[in-house]
């Protein structure tokens, strides 16, 4: 295989990982107004948001926002790779993690400019790989959320049992960490022994509220700060809480059903061009060598970059209805 059908090749997975990355980063969607005011009454605003340096939470940070050390220093905002870092829950020290990162991307840096015809794919193939650390903790977060949520149905309905057999809230908690498993049962054991050790237990909801950043997990928390600020039959609310967010996801899986289509079609049409020009750049190079060979090949392939992140947005965007 010769040179230029390697940096082809380099050059077609380097447009997939892209396209993949963009899929990523636009997964989050700004919320909706309901979810603004449920963020503003569990906290989640920076008005009423609890500082992190208070002692809320007995685990210590991944991050130590009190010292300043050098790898701390190359990240743009440590609090939110603080925060992503907890809601994913990795057990790898933030050093070996940074170290890892700064690896992957010398590595990137170094394949790029021996196999990329020109110097600027270098910091190009830096960036390609050392974001893929990052990469892999959204997507631990998202697979960890996914979990907690789908037990959550059954955890609340667990609470308000064990409230209707005369139990309190706290042994309700309790009674999910011990009989549950996965992340619901760590992160309500941890907002037990939170409480268990004086922490009120409104704070240690907001904590959970902030590990899992979802709209059933603030109704919860607010149906419970607002029970015990006035009153109420508690367990009533927490069914009712229960049945709705089995609602909610059953209506999920019908949009996800009836946009399958849509999703497939933006998937085939995303990974057409670079395929094909993998294809091309393996049977037929002389085809396709301008590209690679000519000033305007060149910017042909920079604005098709451009444009399959905006058209990999745009189909994100009308496939995802939010529920």
């Amino acid at each position: 295989m010769n040179d230029p059908t390697v940096i082809s090749i380099f050059i077609g997975v380097l447009v997939i990982v892209l396209v993949g990355g963009a899929g990523l980063v636009f997964s989050r969607s700004n919320g909706s107004v309901a979810e603004q005011r449920l963020d503003g009454l569990s906290g989640k605003t920076g008005r009423t948001k609890v500082d992190a340096s208070s002692g809320i939470l007995l685990r210590p940070p991944a991050i130590d926002l009190s010292t300043s050390s050098f790898l701390s220093r190359l990240v743009p905002n440590v609090e939110n790779l603080n925060r992503l870092y907890e809601q994913a829950d990795v057990n790898i020290p933030f050093e070996r993690f940074m170290w890892a990162v700064a690896g992957l991307a010398v590595l990137g840096a170094l394949a790029a400019a021996l196999l990329a015809p020109h110097p600027v794919f270098a910091p190009l193939g830096a960036v390609v790989m050392g974001g893929l650390p990052f990469l892999w903790l959204i997507q631990r977060k998202k697979s960890r959320m996914k979990k907690f949520l789908d037990a959550m149905p059954e955890a609340v309905e667990l609470i308000g049992r064990a409230l209707r057999a005369g139990h309190g809230l706290a042994s309700g908690m309790r009674l999910v960490s011990d009989e549950m498993k996965g992340p619901i049962a760590d992160e309500f054991g941890r907002v037990f022994e939170e409480q268990n050790l004086g922490i009120p237990i409104e704070m240690s909801l907001r904590g959970m509220a902030e590990r899992i950043p979802s709209m059933d997990v603030r109704f919860f928390v607010i149906a419970v700060i607002i029970q015990r600020s006035t009153g109420g039959d508690l367990a009533e609310v927490l069914d009712k809480i229960g049945r709705l967010i089995r609602q909610r996801f059953e209506l999920f899986g019908h949009v996800k059903a009836l946009t399958a289509e849509g999703r497939l079609s933006g998937v085939v049409l995303l990974a057409l061009p670079p395929g094909l020009l993998g294809f091309l750049s393996v049977s037929n190079y002389n085809y396709v060598a301008p590209l690679f060979t000519t000033p305007l090949g060149n910017k042909m392939l920079m604005v098709t970059a451009a444009l399959q992140l905006l058209g990999a947005w745009m189909i994100r965007k009308i496939v995802q209805i939010k529920v």
